[in-house]
């Protein structure tokens, strides 16, 4: 099966320091992948490796099947790139950079200008188009940089950081525009710094932690084996914290976590809603009150937080995933020249 984007072993390194080591990546078309990590983790470097613009010292990458190194003039014209900061001219009026793009690109000056009057529609930006960037605020520079990076319908588009501050409203609308290209067969790697983000977006999410894939999986995957559902209870009386924790022990059949202090107490949940309801069976039952109940799953962040603090017990390994993103084999666009 063909893969949109796959790396084996990729490994490059700064002075002594590997900023990416052995990395694994297999990205079905018409999908999106989301590379989470901290700061350093080596997500940039990845991309500037699969973007061609950065060679890696071994290991080998593909995208759309063409090899990174080897056929990286292939590569760029199947690929659109997007970096953490707008890569547009600020001089420049909205619907020249797209055409400035688009000869780039060696589209004739006619058809240039009709795929910038596209893009600009598409993106929101056909009222400014005439408007100096400059006067663009930081959402409508994103979004013209985004258009420009799909100035040749590429099949596969590299996202780094696309909303980084960016408002809320405009960080919905990008991820509206990304969620239509993924529609029509386009393949995104998309790196993030918001959780809620990939969460959103990607189909599978590799988490980098020092250069390593220390997961991969989906977000439900990831999440999932971070420990399950949980029940959360806040009591309404303090005091009576140690009831509580006979009644939650009893009706999940584990021990509860505690915070006496807050008068909060959480359980596990392998019946999920069934486990709720016999939860709060049991807390009335012992005539505990409560302010609240509910049934909690874990979070992306909390995942985040597991995988880089060194924890990493039960979590899909890199290989695992890469053999469930196999799976999947969307049709890739053809791509326009």
């Amino acid at each position: 099966m063909d893969l949109a984007v796959e790396a084996e072993g990729l490994t490059r390194r700064y002075g002594g320091k590997a900023a990416l080591d052995h990395f694994d990546l297999a990205v079905p078309p018409g999908s999106i992948c989301g590379l989470l990590g901290p700061n350093g983790a080596g997500k940039t470097t990845a991309i500037r490796i699969m973007s061609t613009l950065l060679r890696p010292d071994s290991g080998s990458a593909a995208v759309a099947g063409y090899d990174v190194v080897r056929d990286a003039a292939e590569v760029r014209f199947r690929i659109g790139l997007a970096g953490q900061y707008a890569a547009v001219d600020e001089l420049l009026t909205g619907r020249a950079n797209l055409v400035m793009f688009g000869r780039m690109y060696h589209l004739s000056a006619a058809r240039a200008r009709r795929r910038a009057a596209e893009l600009l529609e598409r993106f929101h930006l056909g009222d400014a188009a005439d408007k100096r960037v400059k006067a663009y605020s930081g959402g409508m520079r994103r979004r013209l940089d985004l258009a420009a990076s799909l100035i040749v319908s590429p099949p596969v588009l590299f996202l780094d950081e696309p909303t980084t501050g960016i408002d809320p409203g405009n960080r919905l609308e990008i991820w509206d525009m990304i969620a239509e290209l993924v529609s029509t067969g386009t393949t995104v790697l998309l790196t993030t710094q918001y959780l809620d983000e990939a969460d959103r977006l990607a189909d599978q999410i590799v988490v980098l932690d020092r250069g390593r894939v220390a997961a991969a999986g989906t977000p439900f995957q990831l999440k999932a084996a971070l420990g399950g559902e949980s029940v959360n209870v806040v009591l309404r009386d303090r005091h009576q914290v140690a009831v509580a924790a006979g009644a939650l022990r009893s009706a999940a059949g584990t021990e509860p976590a505690l915070q006496p202090d807050q008068g909060r107490l959480r359980v596990r949940a392998p019946g999920g809603v069934a486990t709720l309801v016999a939860a709060a069976n049991a807390l009335h039952d012992a005539g505990v009150t409560v302010e609240d109940i509910a049934l909690r799953r874990p979070t992306l962040d909390e995942v985040f937080l597991h995988l880089t603090d060194g924890s990493r017990d039960g979590i899909p390994d890199g290989q695992a995933a890469r053999r469930t993103a196999a799976a999947r084999t969307p049709t890739p666009p053809e791509v326009s020249r």
